[in-house]
């Protein structure tokens, strides 16, 4: 699996990197993809912690964006998966990429997750009977022979066929954030967690988070070190060069990890502009084409989209003092504006369905007609749909609210 490392020649500047992005990340219009597959295979995966990401994400980079193709790819092909994965997110990953993103990642996920589960229910559960690992694998399959039955089924429609899902957890008891929490809403996340089930179509709109549980076959392990190498792989391909920390940021995974999975795919350094060290596959010629060759280009991505979170150190395409504006204070993105490989501002919908944007750098008026085309593109995809980002931002609640 080692490959002898490029020598640390190579200088990779802001504006090659701002390139590689808008092709790479499908972004700019000669690059947009044919169906919302080939946009979370180049993306390694699309967030999905948000239902309304995974549309925006993969609308904002086909060539002729649909919500249909995206639910054809998750509730009819299902060849998309939800997999609670990179640092303890959910991302929809095509079933090809699904194995790798399980055994480097997930599975370890779901063990800490249960271990999580086990404690709560000992310590907070107010049902009559005492939880442990017996009652909770037992109720596990009891929910699992209730969804054989049914074919699909919500939390609370199973509730119906296995009444300690119907139990209740007291978080935080006497504390002034005391809450109380459905059993039946943990054990069935951490049943898809273990890859046992999968969301199926929400009862609603794509938009809703109201969706039914569906079984699903378990997803093939592998060697863990060997995914961890080939998730690597995929990352590094579609986001670098990048440095050892922001893989180690995207992963989750320990600095040991990180450096092992690097080295294991024969990784080479190069430098970056602000003196980084930063890494490429061997095979990577680095040349994707001069930024000059490149038709100007606006895209309005989403909150959480992946490629405003795919890095740690963001300096070469955000300006810090940014922000504030754009990003929640847990770190979660908002919807941006991007003009030519920059974020340059956000966006929102309004009640009326209006795509409204503010520029925070000036971009100057090609920048202006060319984000207006992209908004009217997305409204006319939308259509009557309307949609409020999960984690809300500064900027995107004054725009909505406008």
């Amino acid at each position: 699996m080692n490959r002898r490392p490029r020598a640390a020649t190579a200088r990779i500047s802001d504006d090659q990197r701002r390139a590689r992005l808008a092709r790479r990340h499908l972004l700019h219009p000669a690059h947009r993809a044919g169906s919302t597959e080939e946009v979370a295979d180049a993306l390694v995966g699309l967030h999905a912690t948000d239902a309304a990401t995974v549309y925006l994400s993969a609308c904002a980079r086909l060539a002729e964006p649909s919500a249909g193709d995206v639910d054809r790819a998750l509730y009819e092909d299902v060849s998309l998966v939800k997999l609670l994965s990179m640092r303890r997110t959910l991302f929809a990953v095509t079933t090809d990429l699904a194995p790798y993103v399980s055994s480097s990642t997930a599975r370890a996920i779901a063990l800490r997750e249960r271990a999580t589960l086990l404690k709560h229910l000992r310590e907070n559960a107010e049902g009559h009977a005492p939880w442990d690992e017996r009652r909770l694998a037992r109720t596990e399959r009891e929910v699992l022979d209730a969804l054989a039955a049914r074919g699909e089924a919500t939390t609370a429609e199973l509730g119906k066929d296995v009444p300690a899902l119907r139990e209740t957890l007291l978080m935080s008891p006497g504390k002034p954030y005391e809450a109380r929490q459905s059993v039946g809403s943990r054990v069935l996340r951490m049943l898809a967690a273990d890859g046992h089930l999968r969301r199926a179509r929400p009862r609603g709109s794509w938009t809703s988070s109201l969706y039914p549980w569906a079984p699903v076959p378990q997803i093939p392990e592998m060697d863990v070190r060997e995914a961890k190498a080939e998730l690597a792989r995929r990352w590094l391909a579609a986001y670098g060069p990048a440095t050892e920390a922001d893989l180690k940021w995207w992963t989750g995974w320990t600095l040991g990890d990180t450096r092992r999975a690097v080295a294991d795919v024969g990784a080479g350094e190069v430098e970056l502009a602000r003196g980084e060290t930063g890494y490429v596959l061997a095979d990577d010629d680095l040349d994707d084409g001069p930024a000059s060759a490149l038709a100007p280009w606006a895209a309005l991505l989403p909150g959480l989209d992946p490629t405003a979170m795919g890095w740690r150190g963001r300096e070469w395409y955000l300006s810090p003092d940014h922000v504030p504006a754009l990003y929640d204070r847990a770190g979660n993105v908002g919807p941006t504006v991007w003009w030519n490989g920059r974020i340059v501002g956000g966006w929102a919908q309004r009640t009326n369905g209006e795509i409204v944007w503010r520029l925070l750098a000036d971009a100057g008026a090609e920048a202006g007609a060319a984000i207006a085309a992209e908004a009217a593109r997305l409204s006319a995809w939308l259509g009557p749909v309307r949609v409020t980002p999960r984690f809300r931002t500064p900027l995107e609640r004054e725009l909505g609210a406008g």
